[in-house]
């Protein structure tokens, strides 16, 4: 077993893999920009290592400063968390080749996968159903126009090289098209350095449900069952769960073996998740595959027991699975949502320092989480805040448990969405399990989401925590001096002035 690992990431999930090693008595290693020098995995770890000013792409973007930190710490394996470096072939096979271990699966599954266009034809081969598209890049408007009319508006524009949203255009019409390819490449060219795109059909309010599977360097896979992932806003997840309502053992094992044929065409080990769509008839369709650990890991920890950084971690060490198909059984429910330093209303970040802090707690809530009170959330990276996961003996009991907690949860000086999360969870839809990727546009698109009301109340209440924290929370020593940022106060201040003046 590994003695010391580095880990490539920061924020949450940087903290989560620290105390994993902790639990196995691994030492840890921290990377952090300045931007992050008094973060709290930093503090947590045995070690901490600064990799450069505060962009992503001067700091944990930088590959060969992280692998040469790694090395003068003489740690022997690398984990690249979620985001960033996770799903970059190049991090992977850089790692291998200065003689490290990287905690992940191997560089030529993430290569091949991460290329959308070849994964579909690795999927078709498998005989893993695909939604109808392309299977090789679009050239020109003509050519986007005649495929979209044999397939049928609605279509999706996508990025071959990406995901999360960027470089994806709908279509609905011919007029459309010549506009959306525009924009779909130049998106996809900024966010990859790669502007091929490629069509495929667009499924009218499907279901986003995903497969976790986990293998192991000897040939052994195990699917984990399902994790429903619908609510989302702007292609992103805010809420997840285990398992899916809609998912009964049948299609969960029909799913399962889909995503293992899948891990087996690209020679994958360690953990990752295949995404499918669901039509409103419960036919599923490969998405893509993460090659990487899910943001929404814990729900399926709670639902089946197991560690799933502590599993990555023994099959990067050559460990072979400690458990079989057949010991894999879903018990309970499990939800989660992300806790974003955001507005809630129009879903744009909300920078600022975090001046009172307080997590919920009690019977199957956890927490996980990389900030404290007097902490800022920067501009430079994901606001994210904490992931709030809660367990029940069934969906309603966690929803009840998942209610508690965002009513014990209290974050001041930043404005977050966890008002937002409770909208949600109310709604007579979501409490039916009536869900789709379309969800908040459906019942939340301004102004309907929330009224003038609501709107002023929240607006009201931050100027009023902002107020009563001012001497608290004026200032905070960072780096060579003190600073301050409270955008997102002001632009609340600014709503309010607003609505007074209606």
């Amino acid at each position: 077993m590994f003695k010391k690992i580095l880990i490539a990431n920061r924020g949450e999930i940087a903290v989560r893999l620290i105390r994993a090693c902790k639990d196995m008595g691994i030492k840890s290693v921290s990377i952090y920009s300045d931007a992050d020098q008094y973060a709290q995995h930093v503090r947590l770890a045995d070690e901490a290592y600064n990799v450069g000013p505060p962009p992503a792409s001067q700091s944990y973007l930088d590959i060969d400063e992280i692998i040469q930190i790694a090395k003068n710490s003489k740690a022997e394996a690398v984990h690249p968390g979620y985001g960033f470096l996770a799903e970059n072939h190049n991090f992977a096979r850089k790692i291998e080749e200065a003689g490290l271990v990287f905690i992940g699966p191997p560089h030529e599954a993430i290569e091949m996968m991460g290329d959308k266009m070849a994964a579909r034809k690795a999927m078709v081969k498998s005989g893993v159903p695909v939604v109808p598209g392309t299977e090789k890049p679009i050239d020109d408007e003509i050519e986007a126009i005649d495929i979209a009319n044999k397939i049928g508006f609605p279509v999706l524009i996508k990025a071959a090289a990406g995901g999360g949203g960027k470089g994806m255009r709908i279509v609905k019409s011919n007029g459309e098209m010549k506009s959306s390819l525009r924009g779909a490449r130049s998106e996809a060219k900024s966010a990859f350095g790669d502007d091929r795109i490629y069509i495929e059909k667009y499924l009218e309010s499907p279901r986003h449900i995903e497969i976790q599977i986990i293998a192991d360097k000897h040939g052994n896979y195990v699917y984990l069952g399902e994790r429903e992932c619908s609510i989302q806003r702007r292609h992103q997840k805010v809420i997840e769960e285990a398992p899916s309502p809609a998912v009964d053992s049948t299609m969960r094992e029909q799913m399962g073996q889909a995503a293992i044929a899948c891990a087996k065409a690209c020679k994958y080990f360690n953990a990752g998740t295949i995404e499918f769509l669901v039509d409103a008839d419960l036919r599923y369709y490969f998405l893509e595959m993460n090659t990487r650990l899910q943001v929404e890991h814990p729900i399926t920890e709670l639902v089946t027991g197991l560690d799933l950084a502590v599993e990555q971690i023994k099959i990067a060490a050559g460990e072979k699975l400690s458990f079989k198909q057949d010991d894999i059984h879903i018990k309970g429910h499990a939800m989660e949502c992300r806790i974003y330093a955001e507005d809630p209303i129009d879903f744009l970040p909300a920078t600022g320092f975090i001046h009172r802090y307080r997590e919920p707690a009690g019977p199957g809530v956890r927490v996980d989480s990389g900030v404290y009170e007097g902490m800022e959330i920067s501009m430079y990276y994901d606001p994210l805040i904490a992931k709030l996961v809660t367990y029940g003996k069934n969906r309603l009991d966690a929803i009840s448990k998942m209610k508690r907690a965002l009513d014990e949860y209290i974050i001041t000086g930043v404005i977050t969405n966890i008002t937002f999360h409770r909208k949600i969870l109310e709604h007579p839809a979501f409490l039916k399990g009536e869900l789709s990727t379309h969800f908040i546009d459906e019942y939340y698109s301004e102004p309907d989401g929330f009224s003038e009301d609501e709107s002023l109340a929240m607006a009201v209440a931050t100027v009023i925590n902002d107020y009563m924290d001012k001497n608290k929370a004026s200032s905070f020593k960072m780096g060579n001096g003190y600073k301050t940022r409270r955008g997102s106060t002001w632009k609340m201040k600014g709503r309010l002035q607003a609505l007074r003046s209606r």
